[in-house]
């Protein structure tokens, strides 16, 4: 089985005819990805690679019975393509675009609260589900079918634990980049629950980094409420504290919590093995498995 996406998973991709839009979509659909639609105002009536163009995504929706959507659009104009895509009640967005001003995505949120409508990102690589469909950037050959769920605050860091996985024979279910922003859809919480009701799914990958207490919370949630064994890894322990490293939400305040130690911390308290490198978290993977 998968999580969120699969074979079936019909998308719609805004920002389609942009030099990533455009490019993006090509790799998905090479890979086998169902994209049937694309939504950017004004260029309806287009095709790129084949894909029908429509000026909305309720357009598409309609014509083309999309339920998912890719958002590669600029970040001045991303929240807004962020919105109408959840008010055509999508089961599912993912949005790639990095640098969505932080009181847009606080609209985006708001509104979340109110629909049914998953969103994963901003500012993340996407999600795979090896040998069906990918949503977003990530490279699909070194992906490989299998029992290993993954997700990440990463996108560079997702795609050195997947290629130590595969190196070691051992398969992903789906793996998700949730982004690393502040203000995001999907938690890691809500990836893991998933993860733990899928059958398919025997172990789990978390890969954290420094900010925020959303690792912590993760390891609470472990501890009180999944069977399946997670391993884990976090990045950024030589960062100074105060300094932000890389991601928006990658900033450590000096209070004691959102460091490297106090999440490794929380994670061996919850059972959770911390790898000190990528390949050590295959190995503890192996050993579950």
């Amino acid at each position: 089985m998968s999580i969120f996406v699969d074979s079936d998973t019909r998308v719609v991709v805004q920002g389609i005819t942009g030099g990533e839009g455009n490019f993006h979509t090509e790799q998905m659909i090479d890979y086998g990805t169902n994209v049937v639609a694309g939504a950017v105002p004004g260029k309806g009536g287009q095709e790129v690679s084949g894909v029908p163009v429509y000026d909305t995504v309720d357009g598409a929706v309609e014509a083309e019975d999309a339920d998912a959507s890719v958002v590669f659009v600029p970040p001045a104009f991303a929240g807004d393509a962020v919105f109408e895509a959840l008010d055509t009640g999508l089961d599912l967005v993912v949005a790639i675009t990095e640098g969505i001003p932080t009181q847009d995505m606080a609209k985006v949120d708001k509104r979340l609260s109110e629909v049914d409508t998953r969103l994963i990102g901003p500012n993340c690589p996407g999600i795979i589900t090896p040998g069906e469909a990918k949503l977003g950037i990530l490279p699909g050959n070194i992906f490989e079918s299998g029992n290993v769920g993954l997700v990440s605050r990463s996108g560079t860091l997702t795609y050195q634990v997947v290629s130590n996985l595969t190196e070691k024979g051992i398969g992903q279910t789906t793996a998700i980049g949730i982004g690393g922003d502040p203000i995001i859809g999907t938690s890691f919480v809500d990836a893991l629950a998933a993860f733990e009701a899928d059958v398919d799914t025997h172990a789990v990958v978390m890969c954290g980094e420094i900010g925020g207490e959303d690792e912590e919370r993760a390891a609470r949630y472990i501890a009180a409420n999944m069977d399946t064994p997670v391993a884990g890894f976090i990045a950024g322990r030589t960062a100074p504290p105060g300094k932000r490293m890389g991601h928006a939400g990658a900033i450590v305040s000096g209070s004691g919590t959102g460091t490297a130690e106090s999440k490794i911390t929380a994670l061996n308290d919850a059972g959770v093995p911390v790898g000190d490198t990528p390949g050590e978290v295959a190995d503890h993977v192996a050993e579950f498995l």
